[in-house]
């Protein structure tokens, strides 16, 4: 009788993962699909663009980040920088530059989504036809801008574009391998779900709203991954963000190993907590609201982190393989087994398509060191999970990398 129930159970955790493991495999097999998906072009019209960057202490970066995006905007366009509870150089450089800057001062409010809300909040009066959000810590590739918000103005959606990470010079394994595990999130599987027709999460930068959108909603929030709430919020409004490839956005890896686990903790926790409260809330809203978009976005976001998702496989294969060496029904064991070739061929398919040029074929061998090392950080989540926005310590940016073959 125990055999019996210890089969069911373990048929019930391969049927479950099986969820996942298979929205993985279809969107890495679809995004290698040829779909030209929206194409810009200069008889299309050019919408007036408010682009507005969130800055606490980025005085390292922001006038790099400046540099590159001032000459992409046209005279009637803008960019103010929202300095939230500096208190280094931000206001002065961004000032320098010639951009409006807006000074916030609110200690127990400090993060992204109060930031974001209080330059909407300045735009109301005189609003542009297109927001575009970039990070202070980004360099965004020429004609990126316009793009994204070209997109926005045609379509009516939120816009979101490519947002990779560069690696540090002569990187670690365990900066390539995050780098390619990024790229995966990023690129790989919003591109293969635009393909299938469905929308995108928002990944916090390079993300173009329609004023007649944005205006409706409110991001005063210290939520710590404050763009996939809001592209959730959206989708469930009638507002599901679209995804292109044709305009990158480019950040950086920490090279300090304390500022790496400090965001590393920051985007799965959050990415953790947004599954496990909004997916409940999308189901809901597909089945209420007859939408299967919003159907597409909940299973892509059942989706664990990477690292996560090849943990807990191991650990049912070898629970499923120490049950059927003692009498268990194999079944699940058989099931297991065929997820992880669903699961290793999504990888392989997402690196020979996407991430070949960003690593070399022998450091995936370091993939299990890389597990390794994420491991404490997923038992930090069940043990006590970060709900406070953490600022990422900041390096100097690479202007080099825009014109770089390796993404």
């Amino acid at each position: 009788m125990i055999t019996i129930w210890v089969g069911f159970t373990l048929g019930l955790i391969a049927f479950g993962w099986a969820i996942p493991i298979m929205v993985l495999f279809v969107e890495c097999l679809a995004a290698g699909f040829n779909f030209p998906g929206f194409i810009s072009n200069d008889d299309l019209p050019e919408p007036t663009i408010s682009v507005l960057i969130p800055a606490h202490n980025e005085g390292l970066v922001i006038g790099q980040t400046l540099a590159n995006i001032l000459p992409q905007l046209k005279p009637d366009d803008e960019i103010i920088v929202i300095a939230d509870n500096c208190t280094d150089e931000t206001v002065a450089i961004a000032t320098e530059n010639g951009v409006q800057v807006l000074e916030r001062q609110d200690p127990d409010n400090r993060g992204k989504g109060y930031a974001l809300d209080y330059g909407l909040r300045h735009l109301a009066p005189n609003p542009p036809e297109v927001v575009v959000m970039i990070d202070a810590d980004c360099l965004v590739e020429p004609g990126a801008i316009a793009t994204i918000a070209q997109q926005a103005l045609i379509t009516a959606k939120p816009v979101q574009a490519l947002y990779l990470m560069e690696t540090p010079p002569n990187p670690s394994v365990k900066n390539s391998i995050s780098a390619l595990a990024f790229l995966v999130k990023n690129w790989v599987r919003p591109q293969g779900l635009a393909k299938l027709g469905g929308p995108c999460l928002l990944t916090g930068t390079g993300m173009a709203f329609p004023w007649s959108i944005i205006q409706s909603i409110s991001l005063a929030s210290s939520n710590i991954v404050e763009d996939m709430q809001l592209g959730v919020d959206l989708a469930i409004a009638g507002y599901s963000p679209q995804f292109t490839a044709k305009a990158k956005v480019i950040g950086y890896l920490p090279q300090d190993e304390t500022a790496s686990t400090s965001q590393r903790t920051r985007w799965e926790h959050g990415h953790l907590q947004t599954l496990k409260t909004q997916v409940p809330r999308l189901l809901k809203a597909s089945l209420s609201q007859r939408r299967f978009e919003l159907l597409q976005m909940a299973l892509d976001l059942c989706v664990p982190p990477l690292s996560l998702l090849v943990i807990l496989w191991v650990g049912a294969s070898a629970i499923s393989l120490i049950a059927s060496s003692l009498g268990v029904s194999a079944i699940p064991t058989i099931i297991i087994a065929l997820e992880g070739l669903l699961l290793t061929t999504a990888i392989g398919m997402a690196w020979a398509n996407f991430g070949r040029s960003l690593i070399p074929l022998k450091t995936l061998l370091g993939i299990p060191l890389y597990i390794l090392w994420k491991i404490p950080l997923y038992l930090t989540y069940f043990i006590k999970p970060q709900k406070e926005w953490v600022r990422t310590q900041r390096e100097p940016l690479d202007k080099s990398s825009l014109n770089s073959d390796k993404i």
